[in-house]
């Protein structure tokens, strides 16, 4: 809605205005008497009309009252408001319930499942190690305990009964696999396979990151109101997720440094996600608006949809900028209720981050890097397999893993 139009509306809601035949007479919202509006010609005599020739807000509020008080032979009508209500979707409660209560013997079939796919490498000396796929499983199990590593050592040991470890390993194992940096991109291909039964479902997607709080702490000097004075903080560690906008499923997932940059890590995501998905809609904040990140989407044949800040105006640098930035500019600015429809799905990836945090701990147990990276995505593969168990409920999904 345009100013003129607004102050319009601003007028029919909070002035009287008398109609005398075709013309009506409007109030002046300065005070300075009343303009004639000729509502067939569509005429005011105003000096906004008088210099533009075109519609002004009194020929708006006259229309909005005709709208809301007078039916088409000048019969006065009784006016009823409409209210916008927001949009609600109705919980699928029959199906919620059922992958609940069947979720943690669901989730150890799935991740035994994906485990089976890990290839062990051959070791021609020395003492046998344990199977890396059952360490992988072990681990990423006791993540989802979200207990120590010894009140986990009941859960091995009915995991061993049931056939899904060959040997329930010590709690001290599992710890020290989590600091083999070899795990983490093993984890990280764990993840983009868990994804899969959802290739079908989504096509909508953003991007975000989120931090998770170590054991470690850091030293800052703290200057407020000039008395500086050593102050700690908890050390963390930054998760960079794309996840579907439907479903919260995460397709691929970097790991950094908690004061690392969010940008460059957005075209990973999306050339990763791009391998097994169809995309149509990636959204994102502001943290990862650049040409080169738009560009990104584009090549994958998907639409991008960042918000572009307060100083990205139309410079000297204008006829540099590549298509899809001059494109998406006018569409944030010049058609941002459009904009804003696509890049609201953004608040999902919130939600993502919410999901797991809440489940899995907003903390890290580990107390080495390798470790908590590894933690953190033992986390991200939890999530995804709890997804991918309400969606065989909800949608009626059968998963299969490494199926090519």
């Amino acid at each position: 809605m345009e100013a003129r139009e607004q102050k319009g509306l601003e007028i029919a809601a909070k002035s009287r205005l008398t109609r005398e035949g075709n013309t009506w007479l409007v109030p002046s919202q300065a005070g300075k008497g009343k303009y004639v509006v000729d509502s067939d010609a569509k005429q005011c005599t105003c000096p906004d009309f008088e210099a533009r020739q075109a519609t002004c807000k009194h020929i708006f509020a006259v229309e909005y009252t005709i709208q809301r008080e007078y039916t088409d032979d000048g019969e006065t009508q009784t006016y009823t408001e409409t209210v916008t209500v927001k949009k609600t979707y109705k919980q699928e409660w029959t199906a919620y319930n059922e992958a609940q209560t069947h979720e943690k013997d669901r989730f150890l079939a799935l991740l035994a499942d994906l485990c089976r796919g890990i290839e062990e490498a051959p070791q021609p000396m020395g003492r046998k190690r344990l199977p890396l796929a059952d360490m992988v499983f072990a681990s990423a199990f006791k993540v989802y305990s979200t207990v120590s590593g010894r009140r986990f050592t009941c859960d091995l040991k009915d995991a061993h009964s049931k056939g899904y470890l060959s040997k329930a390993p010590h709690y001290n194992s599992i710890s020290r696999y989590l600091e083999n940096p070899g795990l983490t991109p093993i984890l990280k291909a764990l993840i983009e396979q868990s994804s899969l039964p959802l290739q079908a479902i989504e096509s909508d997607f953003a991007v975000d990151s989120s931090g998770f709080s170590t054991s470690r702490f850091v030293q800052w000097m703290h200057a407020k109101y000039t008395e500086p004075h050593l102050i700690q903080r908890r050390q963390f560690i930054k998760c960079h997720i794309m996840c579907g906008t439907k479903t919260n499923i995460i397709t691929a997932v970097e790991m950094t440094d908690g004061f690392e940059a969010d940008s460059p890590k957005f075209g990973p995501l999306v050339e990763t996600t791009a391998k097994t998905f169809t995309m149509q809609e990636v959204s994102a904040d502001k943290a990862y608006l650049s040409a080169k990140n738009l560009q990104t989407v584009v090549d994958h044949h998907a639409q991008p949809y960042i918000p572009f800040k307060a100083n990205s105006t139309r410079d000297n640098r204008w006829a540099g900028r590549p298509a899809i930035w001059k494109s998406m500019f006018h569409l944030y600015h010049y058609n941002s209720e459009r904009f804003m429809q696509s890049y609201h799905k953004r608040s999902n990836v919130e939600t993502t981050f919410h999901m797991i945090k809440a489940k899995f701990g907003i903390a890290l147990r580990s107390k080495t890097k390798p470790a908590q990276i590894n933690e953190a995505l033992c986390k991200v593969l939890c999530h995804n397999i709890c997804i991918v168990i309400q969606s065989m409920y909800e949608l009626g999904i059968e998963p299969t893993f490494w199926s090519n």
